[in-house]
């Protein structure tokens, strides 16, 4: 298996697990349930270590490919430059995350405003996960 196979291999978590992670979180959220909330953000943490994968995958993958015929370095550069978004903004969520467990098993004041910022914060990663795995998939 060379880098580009192990990079189509870690890619689709980040974007699947996001957008999984989202739908228990307002689930979770509506249905005022702190075990739901607290899978929603045990995924939004495994995808944040996966999108560091990807990424660290992704620069070797790129290397791979960058000089094969019907693939150019523009589709390549925005790629990347999708995925260094998601990437930051996955990094916060898995942070506002492990707040967020803290938050419920410290039954917090907090831990409601904690899953309302993640909810907001777990919907722009949704949507540059799919400008990123659009623009991958070109």
């Amino acid at each position: 298996m060379n880098d580009a196979h192990l990079h189509l291999v870690v890619n689709h978590f980040p974007i699947i697990g996001t957008i999984l992670g989202l739908g228990i979180l307002f689930f979770g959220y509506l249905k005022p349930n702190n075990t739901i909330k607290s899978v929603a953000y045990s995924i939004f943490i495994v995808s944040a270590i996966s999108a560091f994968l990807s990424m660290f995958t992704g620069e070797a993958a790129e290397h791979l490919v960058k000089n094969m015929p019907d693939i150019g370095m523009k589709i390549i550069h925005e790629h990347e430059e999708w995925a260094e978004k998601l990437v930051l903004v996955l990094y916060l969520l898995g942070i506002i995350s492990i707040a967020g467990l803290y938050a419920n098993a410290k039954s917090s004041s907090q831990a409601k405003l904690v899953s309302l910022m993640a909810l907001i914060v777990a919907s722009i990663a949704v949507f540059l996960g799919s400008r990123t795995g659009t623009t991958g998939g070109e």
